[in-house]
């Protein structure tokens, strides 16, 4: 995986050499060519409400270690409350070391850089700094936003001119020459070790940065380290830190600089959870299949179903050969305690992305409640929250999970199907629409299970539309309570709580104690209907009770009562689309 973020860093030209790293700055102090303070400019797009400022490609970076140690700060690109003393709060003594710490580094890069002399004057003078502090509390900026400097029309941070001189600094402080406190990077064993990453010999670093963009999904917003040691029984052989793990300062910067670019610009997040996904080549967007899963589709020519029929058919054909030999990887991340959490990892052929993405959606394809029509490809999310009241609900392991089994087509797990069962019978009993997602992820469990066991029998037989001949008798039993609760409604109207309400939680886990009396009970509804309409049911119940026999199950499995779910839903379907002419009332949802 590690070597996969490293190759991705250098495929797409991102930062990573040490010591520079690409940055969103909000602010720029805005200067004359003689150092006098003109204004505060906000970068970027100021008219969005999230506004991230302006990316900056080669901003320096002073090493986490020393960050930590106390009294220290980035060059050139701080946040407002160390350039300009802003808003300093609790911490004040500590952004005052950080503040002189910043001025000092201007002063000493001046020799490379005269203008930085300039930006080191300014802020040191009160009256300047009083007016920068209040153009920022007129533009509402916070004391952690970045901020930088601009001279004129250009920005020292975009020049090269400092580059070299930042080499050295970064070097001398390595080696010990600098001032402050030094950092080394040595282990207890040796000075040099296997990288875990390239498999060269190098100097581990010790301390990882920090990656950023998980602060939605359990991280901090200062970021979350990959690869960290802190505590003793996470270290072994006398290793210190990192070099438990040893990866080179090269190799972690690239890691840190793909994953950082993969979060910003190709993640999505995930109920609890946040996914990225990048290929071994490059991708057209209209080409990549996993937007799909959340974007599903309402039209047909737009269906997420069709879009990777179509893509799978140009592959086979030998249309695409530069699919045909791409791949995919996709990572699923969270935070936790300061630490990135790695919960999946999966790669494979893009063919077989596109083909189970293709699969996925066949698999879930539903009979619209109204019927006569296919309900809209799910969005995953839709899938996701068919197993809870509420989207926020779903623990993050449940959303991992369902992402692999979409991506990788695998069987869906028994708490799933528990989980979308339950919230199927709180629909039906409330009286509400039943869930086109939850339906499709019943018929989907039973599908894959098959397949999962090398058989077709179900896959051919649980159809999107009902199936009349279907070999099960819990979905008969489904099928008869559907036609019950219609033949009360035909019969004798709205009367409040009805059959299905009283009998479907019963009816579906315990037949055999229900439908015998249900069915003599609708012999009296049969004789309140016209004559052609009272055939229609007694024609339609006495076919499942062929089907049936003597095989009125005593009790159903979770996986029968899903059966059983899915035999109503499809026969309440197929009652609104093939109704006879004589039908004065079509039954509900609530029925």
């Amino acid at each position: 995986m590690l070597e996969l973020l490293v190759k991705y860093a250098h495929d797409h030209d991102l930062v990573v050499e040490p010591g520079f790293k690409t940055k969103d700055v909000r602010w720029a102090i805005v200067c004359d060519e003689k150092g006098n303070f003109l204004d505060v400019l906000e970068l970027g797009d100021a008219a969005q409400k999230s506004n991230r400022g302006r990316t900056f490609s080669w901003c320096p970076e002073m090493d986490r270690g020393r960050l930590q140690a106390g009294g220290k700060s980035h060059f050139l690109v701080e946040t407002a409350a160390v350039i300009a003393l802003y808003g300093q709060g609790a911490d004040a003594e500590k952004i005052h070391q950080k503040h002189r710490y910043f001025i000092d580094l201007l002063r000493a890069a001046s020799d490379a850089m005269p203008e930085l002399k300039l930006l080191s004057a300014l802020l040191g003078h009160e009256e300047a700094m009083g007016a920068i502090r209040e153009r920022l509390a007129n533009q509402k900026a916070k004391p952690t936003d970045s901020m930088t400097f601009r001279i004129g029309d250009s920005f020292p941070v975009d020049l090269p001119t400092w580059h070299p001189w930042w080499r050295s600094f970064r070097e001398a402080l390595s080696a010990g020459e600098g001032e402050g406190p030094t950092v080394s990077r040595k282990t207890a064993v040796s000075g040099t070790m296997r990288c875990f990453v390239g498999g060269e010999l190098a100097e581990p670093v010790l301390t990882h940065s920090k990656i950023e963009g998980l602060a939605s999904v359990g991280g901090r917003p200062s970021g979350d380290a990959l690869i960290c040691f802190d505590k003793e029984a996470f270290q072994s052989y006398g290793l210190e830190q990192s070099a438990n793990a040893a990866v080179s300062e090269e190799a972690a910067s690239a890691y840190r600089a793909a994953l950082n670019h993969l979060i910003r610009h190709r993640s999505r997040n995930l109920a609890g959870t946040k996914v990225v996904h990048w290929f071994k080549c490059q991708v057209p967007v209209e080409d990549d299949p996993l937007p799909w899963l959340e974007e599903g589709g309402d039209e047909e020519e737009r269906s997420a179903q069709h879009l990777a029929e179509k893509l799978l058919t140009t592959i086979r054909n030998g249309e695409r050969p530069d699919l045909a030999a791409n791949h995919f990887y996709a990572l699923t991340l969270s935070g936790a305690a300061g630490r990135v959490m790695v919960r999946d990892f999966m790669e494979g052929p893009f063919e077989d992305l596109a083909s189970n993405i293709h699969t996925w959606f066949d698999d879930l394809a539903i009979v619209h409640r109204e019927g006569g029509r296919p309900a809209p490809d799910p969005k995953f999310l839709a899938v996701l929250g068919a197993t809870v009241r509420d989207l926020k609900d779903v623990p993050p392991p449940r959303a991992t999970k369902l992402w692999r089994v979409a991506v990788r087509n695998e069987s869906i797990p028994a708490d799933v199907l528990a989980q979308a069962l339950s919230r199927t019978k709180m629909d039906v009993l409330a009286g509400g629409a039943l869930n086109h997602a939850r339906m499709s992820l019943l018929k989907s469990y039973h599908i894959r299970q098959a397949r999962q066991k090398g058989g077709n029998a179900v896959p051919s037989e649980l159809t999107p539309y009902l199936n009349e001949k279907h070999p099960s008798p819990a979905y008969q039993c489904g099928r008869l309570m559907a036609l019950l609760a219609g033949l009360q409604r035909a019969a004798l109207g709205d009367v409040g709580a009805g059959v299905v309400q009283r009998y479907y939680a019963a009816a579906g886990t315990t037949p055999a104690l229900v439908f015998g009396r249900l069915t003599r009970l609708s012999q009296f509804h049969l004789s309140k209907l016209d004559p052609g309409l009272a055939h229609w049911y007694e024609s339609k119940i006495a076919g499942i009770w062929g089907h049936l026999r003597d095989a009125l199950p005593a009790t159903l499995s979770l996986e029968e009562q899903s059966l059983f779910a899915l035999g109503y839903y499809q026969q309440l379907a197929e009652m609104r689309t093939k109704k006879p002419k004589e039908v004065a009332h079509e039954p509900t949802d609530s029925e």
